[in-house]
């Protein structure tokens, strides 16, 4: 195996913070890095990410052949190969389950509005993904259209999926997305959630470019819901209240 001991060691790692935080059950999620070589160190299938060794590590190339370890691949590999091709910028991936993220995921709801500043600043929005049948190719076309400005993309019914520079950032990444599920839920359970405006959005933007060089405009765009306007009549503010129950199935 042609990786370097720290990267190897890194990986390990992750695997083992992933099942220590309860992103991943049983024999679930992958976690791959990329290479000077250009291939791929990524976890064997069907192993538990909490008992993955050097020996349950395999290494592919691009096309996906694999070129060194023992067991096959995981069966994700595909989607891991694919964020590779889009994304010069990604040397790591992580694929997972948390359970508040991959709840939103299953309910058909991505946390893309404009609430938290870390994770506007850090990830943009996080969208969600049509839902595509694991270990095949629909999983890539599902990611096609938010791969080049996305960080972190919700699978629908399926999980999440991170990536960035190594597999640490990547990571937290996910930590990141499993976070902003679990506060979204409390929100919503305590009322609703409250979106940050325009004006704080552009102050936002102007604090991050400022003090810590990160200008999120070439992210995936966060996003303020429609309010109706305070001039509504009341008949007209019910109408809205009705249609809004309704698009929700709530009515």
């Amino acid at each position: 195996m042609t990786g370097s001991s720290d990267i190897l060691t890194q990986l390990l790692d992750v695997c083992h913070r992933l099942y220590a935080r309860g992103m991943v059950a049983a024999t679930d999620g992958n976690v791959s890095v990329r290479l000077a070589n250009g291939n791929i160190l990524t976890t064997r299938s069907g192993i538990n990410k909490g008992m993955v060794t050097r020996d349950d590590v395999v290494e592919v190339a691009p096309d996906g052949r694999q070129t060194s370890g023992a067991g096959r691949p995981s069966t994700e590999v595909g989607m891991h190969l694919f964020i590779y091709s889009q994304r010069s910028d990604v040397n790591a991936v992580v694929h997972a389950h948390p359970v508040y993220a991959t709840g939103f995921a299953t309910a058909r709801i991505g946390l893309d509005l404009c609430t938290f500043p870390e994770v506007i600043v850090g990830l943009g929005a996080i969208p969600l993904a049509e839902y595509a049948t694991p270990s095949t190719p629909e999983v890539a076309a599902s990611l096609a259209p938010f791969i080049q400005k996305g960080d972190a993309i919700l699978l629908a019914n399926h999980g999440a999926v991170a990536f960035g520079p190594d597999v640490y950032d990547a990571y937290f990444k996910m930590e990141k997305v499993e976070h902003a599920a679990q506060i979204t839920f409390i929100a919503h359970m305590l009322g609703g959630v409250r979106t940050l405006s325009e004006d704080q959005l552009a102050k936002l933007r102007a604090v991050s470019v400022q003090s810590y060089g990160k200008d999120f405009s070439n992210k995936i765009a966060c996003e303020i819901p429609e309010v109706p306007s305070t001039e509504l009549t009341e008949p007209e503010l019910r109408t809205y209240i009705e249609q809004k129950l309704q698009e929700l199935g709530l009515h």
